[in-house]
C-alpha cells in the first residue's frame, strides 16, 4: 500500500529530442524565452499559438496545448529564468507534469538556461514526477497513472539524492493519509517494526509499562483512556563510520485527536487522523538519510498515542510529572501534543545528540500566523535563523522563524506546579508551546522545532500534488547536507 511506485527515469546527454518524438504522449518543457522555442519539439507550433492567443510570457507562466500529431501529444510549456525562486520553480514543475490518463511515456527538458539554473530546473521537473507516486486509496473507481518511463534531456541532476528525499516524503504522506482504523497506535507500531526489519535499523519500543518505570507521566496522562499499542518507538541508523555527532529526530504521533475532555467540534475533529504527521515526517526523514548513507548516527523517536475520551481521560487542573521530574499543570486536554513530546524529548536528550529536530502538527496558532504555505521554525541557536530560512528557500520547503524570548515564559507560570501546559487565552500559543518543549531538552544540544503549519495545503505545495504535503523531509535532508550547517 505504501510502495514508492514511480516510472523509470532515463537521462539523455543531448539537450534536445532528436529522434523518437512520436513515442511521447506528454512533453514538459521549460524555456527561458520565446527565442528558445526554435530548438524545441513543435517549437513553431508553440510560437504561433502563443502569439495567436495573446499569452503573456513571464517567469512562472505556463501554456498547455496539444501537438498537431496523431497521438495528440500534450505539450506543457513553462517559462523560467534565474529570478524564479526555487519554490516557484517547483510549483511550475508540478503544473507541467500533470499527466492525463493513458500517458505511458513522457519527456522532460529545459532550453535556454545555463549551468546551475539549467540543472536545478531539470531537478524540479524530476522531483515533481517522483511526487506523483500513488498514495493509498480506497476508491473503487480509482485509476493510477499508466506512466512507465520518463526521458530527461540535457543533464543528470543527481538521481540518488532526489529519489531518497522523494521516497522519504512519499512515506510520510502515505502514512499520514491512512485512516485511524488502519493506523491506530498498535497498527502504526507494527508497520514501523516491519520497516525497521527491512532497513536494518535498531528498534526499541517503550510501551506504557516501561514508560511508567521511566516516570513519563506527561505521555501517560494522554494515553490513560486507550492504551492499546501506545508508546515511544526509538529507531537507530548507524553508519559504518561516524564523522559527525548524532542527530535525533522526534515526531508527534497522535493517531487520532478528539481533544480529550476539551472535545473538539466536528469541524476541527475532521482530519485528526493526520495528527501523527510529525512522526511520519521524522520516519520519512530517517528513511531518506539512511538511503543516502549519511556519515552520522540518526536516532528517530516516534511518540505514538491517541488522544481519546473516556472515564479515565486526563483533565484540566491535574498535575502530572514528566520523566525529568518537571511537574506540569494541565490546562487544556487538546494540548496533548506537547505532553507526549515532553517525555520523548527528555528521553532523546539523555542520549546526548549534537542536534535534535522535532516535528509536530502542534498549534492552530502557527497556522493563523503563517497560513499553510510555510512552516514555523524555532531554534535555541539564534545565529542559525538565517541559515534555516535559506535552506527553506533553496529546498522549496519554506520556513519562517518565531522568537523564544524568556519573558513569554511568564504566561506559563503555574501557582501549583513547575509549569503550565498552556494558557486558555491561546495568545501566541505556537511560541508558548515551543518554550514549553524547550524546558525538556537537556545538555544543550542544537535544537530545531518545526510546527508543521504547512503539513496540509489544499491543492498541493511546491512539487507535491496532494493536500498532505509531507513537509519537513526535503527541508531536513537539505539542512543536514548543507556544509554551512554545523551541530
Amino acid at each position: 500500500m505504501m510502495t514508492f511506485k514511480v516510472p523509470r527515469v532515463r537521462y539523455r546527454k543531448t539537450a534536445q529530442i532528436t529522434t523518437g518524438l512520436a513515442a511521447y504522449q506528454h512533453i514538459a518543457l521549460i524555456v527561458r524565452g520565446i527565442a528558445d522555442l526554435a530548438q524545441a519539439p513543435f517549437g513553431d507550433v508553440l510560437q504561433k499559438r502563443l502569439k495567436t492567443q495573446g499569452i503573456t510570457v513571464k517567469p512562472g507562466a505556463t501554456f498547455l496545448t496539444e501537438a498537431p500529431d496523431e497521438a495528440g501529444t500534450q505539450l506543457a510549456l513553462g517559462f523560467a529564468d534565474e529570478t524564479l525562486s526555487p519554490f516557484a520553480r517547483l510549483e511550475l514543475a508540478r503544473r507541467l507534469t500533470r499527466f492525463r490518463p493513458g500517458v505511458t511515456k513522457a519527456a522532460l527538458l529545459a532550453l535556454g538556461l545555463e549551468g546551475d539554473a539549467h540543472q536545478e530546473t531539470v531537478r524540479t521537473l524530476v522531483r515533481a514526477v517522483y511526487a506523483q507516486a500513488p498514495l493509498p486509496s480506497w476508491q473503487a473507481e480509482r485509476r493510477d497513472a499508466l506512466l512507465t518511463a520518463i526521458d530527461v534531456y540535457g543533464t543528470d541532476p543527481g538521481d540518488a539524492a532526489l529519489r531518497a528525499s522523494a521516497y522519504g516524503n512519499h512515506l510520510a504522506r502515505a502514512l499520514s493519509v491512512l485512516p485511524e482504523n488502519e493506523l491506530g497506535p498498535a497498527q502504526y507500531v507494527k508497520r514501523v517494526k516491519k520497516l525497521a526489519t527491512e532497513n536494518g535499523w535498531r528498534l526499541r519500543f517503550l510501551d506504557e509499562k516501561r514508560l511508567a518505570a521511566l516516570g513519563a507521566g506527561a505521555f501517560l496522562a494522554v494515553t490513560r483512556t486507550r492504551a492499546v499499542g501506545s508508546g515511544i518507538v526509538h529507531l537507530r541508523y548507524t553508519p559504518r563510520k561516524a564523522l559527525k555527532p548524532p542527530v535525533a529526530l522526534v515526531g508527534k504521533g497522535i493517531c487520532f485527536d478528539t481533544g480529550g475532555v476539551n472535545l473538539k467540534p466536528a469541524r476541527h475533529m475532521y482530519g485528526m487522523h493526520e495528527d501523527m504527521a510529525g512522526s511520519a515526517v521524522a520516519l520519512g526523514t530517517l528513511s531518506a538519510l539512511a538511503r543516502l548513507q549519511v556519515p552520522f548516527q540518526v536516532d528517530c523517536y516516534l511518540a505514538i498515542a491517541e488522544n481519546a475520551i473516556g472515564p479515565a481521560s486526563y483533565r484540566p487542573n491535574e498535575v502530572v510529572r514528566a520523566a525529568d521530574g518537571t511537574t506540569i499543570e494541565v490546562v487544556h486536554t487538546d494540548a496533548e501534543g506537547r505532553m507526549v513530546l515532553a517525555d520523548t524529548l527528555v528521553l532523546a536528550s539523555r542520549e546526548r545528540p549534537g542536534l535534535i529536530i522535532d516535528y509536530a502538527t502542534l498549534t492552530g496558532a502557527c497556522v493563523y500566523a503563517l497560513g499553510t504555505r510555510m512552516t514555523g521554525v524555532f531554534t535555541n541557536r539564534t545565529a542559525l535563523i538565517p541559515r534555516l530560512i535559506e535552506v527553506g528557500r533553496t529546498s522549496g520547503e519554506r520556513v519562517w522563524p518565531f522568537p523564544l524570548e524568556d519573558d513569554y515564559s511568564a504566561d506559563l507560570k503555574s501557582d501549583i506546579a513547575d509549569v503550565k501546559q498552556c494558557t486558555l487565552e491561546g495568545e501566541a500559543d505556537h511560541i508558548l508551546a515551543a518554550l514549553f518543549l524547550k524546558r525538556f531538552i537537556a545538555h544543550d544540544p542544537t535544537w530545531v522545532h518545526l510546527d508543521l503549519s504547512a503539513g496540509r495545503h489544499k491543492g498541493g505545495l511546491g512539487a507535491i500534488p496532494s493536500d498532505v504535503t509531507g513537509f519537513g523531509v526535503d527541508f531536513t535532508v537539505a539542512l543536514l547536507a548543507d556544509p554551512a550547517f554545523e551541530w
